[in-house]
Order: C-alpha cells, then structure tokens, then sequence
C-alpha cells in the first residue's frame, strides 16, 4: 500500500549574501567566524549546503563554493583576497566609457562602442579568474559537499531578476509566481559573477549567451528565494546594512538637509534604496509564514502540515516547510567608517594619485559617504569591515551555535 505521506526532505542549510559592492566584505567576517568558532564549539565542521549571492556577495558565494573541501580555510582565503586588495587595481577610471557618457549627456548620440560603467572591469575580472576554480564547484556537488549555488543578475533589456542556478541534479526551481523573477540552470562561471557584481553606472554589463546581464541587486540583494526553493530549510542571511536603533539628533538632521543638494550625497542614499533597503519585508514575511504553520500543527496536530503539503501538490504547488532564519546585519554604519577611512593618513598614503584625491574630495566635510562604501575596494577598509562581521558573529554565538546544532541533529 502507498503511502499518502510526502516525503521528509533533509533539512539543509542556505547561505545567503547580500550585495554591496565594496561592503561584501563585511560578509566575510561572519562567514569566517561560523566556520572557525562555531566549527569548534560543535566539534565538526558546520554545513553550508546551499550558497545564494547577489552582487559582491556572488563573489564571496563562489569563492566559498570552489573550496566546499577545505570548508574552515576557505574562510581565511576569503579573507585574504579581500584585505589584498588595492584600491587603484580595481577602481580604475575607464576614458573611453566616461567620454562616452559625457558625449550622451550633451546630446552627442549614443554611447556606441561601449556597454556603460565608468571603471575598467578588469581589476575585479583578475580577481575573480585568479581565486575561483569554477570547475571545482561541479565535484563538491557530486561529492556531497554542496548542494546548490546560485547567481542573482539582473537583465538589463528586460529589467527581470534572471537567477543562475547550480546543482548537481535536477533542473532550475521555479522561483514562485513572480513574473519578473526567472531561474535558468548553468554551469556557474566567471561571467555571471561578474554580472551580479556589475553595479549600473560603475562597472559595465556583462554577455552571457547572447544577452546583457548587470548587477543582480536591483530588483533582488538578498536572494531568499533561491536559497528556499533549492532546498534550504535554515538560512543563515548577512546584509551589510546598518539601521539606526535612535532618530538622528537635531544637529544630525539639519546636518543632512544641508547636504542633501549634494550630488555625492544623493547617489549614496539612492544606492543604499536600490541595494540595502528591502530584506527586513522579507524576513517579516518568513516569520509570519512560520507563525500560521505552527498555529496550524498546534490547533490540529501533527498531521496538518503533511496534509497541507499534500492539497498543495495536487494543486501544482510547491510544499511548505517552517523556515529557521538567523539574520546578522552590520551593527555599524559602513558609510561613516568609509568617510573616516577616505579622510585618514593610511588611505593618503595608499592612494596618493588622481583617484584618491578624488575620493578624499568627496569624503572632505561628511560624517556618511554611503557613495564612497561601495567602491573602496581597499584591503584596510576590507580589514576593517570584516573586524565588524566578525565581532556581530561574536555577539550572536549562543543563537548560531544552536541554529547549527539543530541542523547536525537532523542530519
């Protein structure tokens, strides 16, 4: 007799990354101090089963993926390439493209011969080509290290979020009923990182098959979504978003409404809309999904859920599960440190050309330089935002040991 049952899926664990540009560093703390003290705490290497990321956090979730066999080192190799970056290797101005973009503002045609962004892509392209063995993600797949790993983009002709999905069977999960969001399966290489990292106006857009994809954070920087749909049932989610606890002060506020013409000014808290400013909606959602599933299985017993699952099937839908979120977002204001950073002796000295006055001309009389935290590609300021990452993982121990724990138990 068959059983009316659906199956039990193993619990697995999802890392999500959000985009940032320059701030995926502080990603890297957190990630490094999971693998290292959380690893110990537990005695055994913690699991990271299903990797999605978005922008700079694509980065971090393929360099993580390609070392899925040296799962606690990977974390201080991660945090080697950030802190040996230099500032004038990845934020190079591109002549030709900033003549280009002059030209179109004038109203001298279109900026032909080009694919927009006013930096020279092929610092981050070396980066990437030279830390990343992309063919090694495919054997920590068959080997059982990996389950999944996906790449959010954005296609520039469309404006649809466009979802690179890696897995070692099965094709790309249907992403739900939103029409704007699509998954495609892939063989994840350079280019759709490169794509999920090229910030419109900065870095230029990136060909894949044809098409022209750019920076993934657009429409979806904290890519939930995938994760949950390609298996994850406990999710581990780092965003370098900082939100102040207090309204500013009277000072602080007057102090912004001053500097709210600048141009500089504007373009940061715009990027902050653009990338940072829509997770917590989606965590909200999670809980409330989690909440009505435990009332359902309080008020009618264990057998809710599976019957729920099953009319859901029948109708053609995906089952449910309770979700466990643990969500780490940066306990510091990565726009202030940047300001800091850019006015301090140590950056002068690393950036003495063009650039780096540019930069400090920017920085000079901000508290913030939300700008200025996306592009400082620069291993101190890495250095000091993976500090942070690392002392909000500390901060959090009990709950991610436990988060942990729980998924080593249900194997």
């Amino acid at each position: 007799m068959q059983s009316s049952m659906l199956p039990t899926p193993p619990s697995r664990v999802g890392l999500v990354l959000a985009g940032g540009s320059a701030r995926g560093a502080y990603e890297v703390g957190i990630v490094r101090y999971i693998l290292e003290r959380i690893s110990r705490e537990l005695g055994q290497d913690v699991p990271l089963d299903v990797i999605s990321g978005t922008s700079a956090g694509s980065i971090n979730a393929v360099m993580l993926a390609a070392r899925a066999d040296r799962p606690v080192e990977r974390g201080v190799l991660l945090e080697r390439q950030w802190t040996g970056l230099e500032l004038e290797d990845i934020v190079r101005p591109s002549p030709g493209q900033i003549f280009r973009f002059a030209a179109r503002l004038a109203g001298r045609g279109m900026m032909k011969g080009g694919r927009g962004g006013l930096f020279d892509p092929s610092g981050i392209e070396r980066v990437v080509r030279n830390a990343v063995p992309f063919g090694a993600i495919g054997d920590h797949m068959r080997a059982g290290r990996l389950h999944a790993l996906s790449i959010s983009t954005t296609h520039v002709p469309s404006g649809r979020t466009v979802v690179f999905a890696q897995r070692c069977e099965g094709s790309a999960p249907m992403l739900g009923g939103d029409p704007t969001v699509i998954a495609r399966d892939a063989v994840i290489r350079e280019e759709h990182v490169l794509a999920s990292a090229a910030v419109p106006v900065l870095f230029p857009a990136v060909e894949i098959d044809g098409h022209y994809y750019c920076d993934g954070g657009l429409r979806q920087n904290v890519p939930l979504s995938p994760a949950r749909r390609l298996g994850a049932d406990r999710l581990i989610v780092i965003n370098p978003k900082y939100v102040r606890e207090m309204e500013p002060t009277a000072a602080a506020a007057a102090a912004h409404e001053r500097d709210y013409p600048d141009p500089f000014f504007l373009l940061g808290k715009t990027m902050n809309a653009l990338l940072l400013d829509r997770i917590e909606n989606d965590i909200d959602r999670l809980q409330r999904l989690n909440g009505v599933l435990e009332a359902g299985s309080r008020r009618f017993g264990p057998a809710f859920l599976p019957a729920l699952n099953k009319e859901l099937v029948r109708a053609g839908k995906s089952p449910l599960r309770p979700l466990d979120v643990v969500y780490v977002r940066s306990s510091q204001d990565i726009g202030v440190l940047a300001a800091e950073y850019a006015r301090s002796p140590e950056f002068s000295r690393r950036a003495p050309g063009l650039l780096g006055r540019a930069l400090r001309r920017v920085a000079e009389g901000e508290t913030e330089a939300d700008l200025l935290s996306y592009v400082l590609f620069d291993g101190p300021f890495a250095g000091r935002l993976i500090e942070i990452g690392w002392s909000d993982a500390r901060a959090r121990h009990a709950e991610l040991t436990a988060f942990f724990a729980k998924r080593l138990e249900l194997g």
